[in-house]
């Protein structure tokens, strides 16, 4: 056999092996993944904004704006699913959630505890229209009960790691940012089970 007609025989053989040898495709893990890399952007730039703001740093409308792309990329990532109105509407209420937290940081920085009070409760309400829409859209997956636990979990560990922030106890504000951090993977592992098992027909 010639050089070329050996080495032509070779590289028949070896690239059907080699594309054998590709792992499987896993949609669910895909999933997990994509999805518990947009909620930890979520807590890392809330967490960026928070530094920034409550030190004045030039940075701070940088990271705002980075915070507020991220709620597009959250409801873009269910649109193939819930279809683009529902996206949107994730989209609308989660900025919501991000304005709010502003306005909080903002008080709470000032010592402004009627404004930071009065936003508090609008943070939780809007949290509360999260779990709702979350559960409506996926009832069986995400009950009513385990999605507005899960929304309070998150404004509960944030507000501790500002106020932690805030009063220079860097140790317990490490501490907290971990229990954010720990929980928002929590919360994406549930809505990316939530998703694959209602459409596992696109998850697979």
């Amino acid at each position: 056999m010639t050089r070329f007609f050996r080495a032509a025989f070779l590289a028949l053989v070896t690239i059907p092996l080699a594309l054998s040898a590709q792992p499987a495709r896993d949609g669910r893990c895909e999933l997990r993944t994509a999805m518990r890399n947009l909620w930890e952007d979520h807590v890392t730039w809330t967490r960026l904004y928070i530094v920034a703001a409550t030190a004045d740093l030039a940075e701070k409308d940088a990271a705002a704006a980075r915070l507020l792309q991220n709620q597009v990329d959250i409801g873009d990532a269910v649109k193939p699913y819930y279809g683009d109105a529902a996206g949107a509407k994730l989209t609308s209420l989660l900025k919501d959630h991000i304005m709010i937290a502003v306005d909080i940081i903002d008080a709470a920085k000032k010592g402004d505890s009627a404004k930071k009070d009065t936003a508090s409760k609008r943070w939780y309400a809007n949290a509360d229209e999260i779990a709702a829409f979350l559960s409506g859209a996926n009832p069986k997956n995400w009950p009513a009960g385990d999605m507005k636990k899960m929304m309070h979990d998150h404004l509960d560990t944030t507000t501790a790691e500002l106020v932690a922030h805030l009063q220079k106890d860097w140790k317990g504000d490490a501490a907290a940012y971990d229990k954010v951090h720990d929980l928002i993977l929590h919360m994406a592992d549930m809505l990316a089970s939530g998703i694959a098992n209602q459409f596992p027909a696109k998850v697979k």
